[in-house]
C-alpha cells in the first residue's frame, strides 16, 4: 500500500482539494476464505488506503488482508458497527475525505466503487447506497433476509416519510457528514442508524443499483439463519423508531435536503 501523504496527493487532483481522497473500509469478521478475492477486485487506482477491520477474526483474515495490500485494524470492542466506526476513524485520521464501505464475504462487487463514488465527487450526495440488485441471484438474500430488509424500509417509510429501497452494508459517505451524524450503533443496526439520521439531516442522499453477488464462503453472521434474521429484524426496527426522533444540531444541517 502507498504511504498517508502518496494516497492523499494521487487522489487530490491539481486542485488539492484532500476532501477528494477516498478510503475503504472492509469489516471482515473470519473471512479468511473470501477476504483475498475482495480486495484484489477494488479498485488501486480509486483506493488511497484500504482498511481491513477484522480485530476478532481468529482464521488468519488479518494476515491475507495484509498479504494483498490492505491494512489489518483491531478494534476495541465487537460488532459490525464498531468495526465501521474503527475504519473510518481511521480513514479520517490518513486524510480521507470519502469513506466506502463494503463487506469482505465477495457479496458486494468492489469494481462497482466509481459508481458510487461519482455522485458524491460531482457535489450531488453527501451519502451514496448500493443497493442490492439481485436479478438472477437472488439465492445470495435468503427469502427471510427479503422479507425482514422490507419490514425495515416500511417502518423508515413511515417514520421518517422518505423512500428507501434497501439497506446495504456497500455504501459511500462524505466523512465530514458521517461525523455531523453522531453514530451510537456498534453492532448491525449501523446501517439503519446511518441511513435515518442522513434523512432526519437533511442530508443528500442518492441510491445506485448495484449486482449482489453469493457469498465465497460460509453463512452470514445475520442473515445465515431465519433465528438470526428475525433476531435482526427487531434491532433495525427498534433503531428505526429510536433514531426517528433523532435531530441533528442546527450547524450540522447542510444548506438542502433531497434524496433520489
Amino acid at each position: 500500500m502507498a504511504g498517508a501523504s502518496e494516497a492523499a496527493e494521487r487522489h487530490t487532483g491539481a486542485t488539492g482539494a484532500r476532501a477528494t481522497a477516498v478510503a475503504v473500509v472492509i469489516p471482515a469478521w473470519n473471512e479468511a476464505e473470501s477476504i483475498g478475492a475482495v480486495l484484489d477486485e477494488v479498485p488501486s487506482a480509486i483506493a488511497g488506503w484500504i482498511f481491513v477491520v477484522s480485530g476478532w477474526s481468529t482464521d488468519g483474515t488479518a494476515e491475507i488482508a495484509v498479504a494483498h495490500g490492505a491494512q489489518a485494524l483491531p478494534q476495541e470492542r465487537r460488532g459490525y458497527g464498531a468495526a465501521c466506526w474503527t475504519g473510518a476513524r481511521a480513514a479520517s485520521e490518513a486524510g480521507a475525505g470519502v469513506v466506502v464501505f463494503l463487506d469482505g464475504d465477495y457479496a458486494d462487487p468492489p469494481a462497482a466503487i466509481p459508481q458510487l463514488l461519482a455522485p458524491i465527487m460531482a457535489g450531488e450526495a453527501d451519502l451514496v447506497l448500493g443497493c442490492r440488485a439481485l436479478g438472477q441471484q437472488r439465492a445470495a438474500l435468503p427469502w427471510h433476509a427479503r422479507l425482514g430488509n422490507q419490514l425495515v424500509l416500511a417502518a423508515i417509510r413511515l417514520l421518517v416519510r422518505r423512500r428507501v429501497g434497501d439497506l446495504p452494508s456497500f455504501k459511500a459517505i462524505r466523512l465530514d457528514r458521517l461525523d455531523q451524524l453522531e453514530m451510537q450503533e456498534m453492532t448491525y443496526g449501523w446501517t439503519v442508524e446511518m441511513i435515518v439520521k442522513a434523512l432526519r439531516a437533511g442530508l443528500r442522499v442518492e441510491q445506485v443499483a448495484v449486482s449482489y453477488r453469493t457469498r465465497l464462503a460460509g453463512k452470514s453472521k445475520v442473515s445465515g439463519t431465519v433465528r438470526g434474521t428475525l433476531g435482526a429484524a427487531w434491532k433495525l426496527l427498534t433503531c428505526s423508531v429510536r433514531y426517528a426522533a433523532w435531530k441533528p444540531r442546527a450547524a450540522a444541517l447542510p444548506a438542502k435536503e433531497s434524496i433520489v
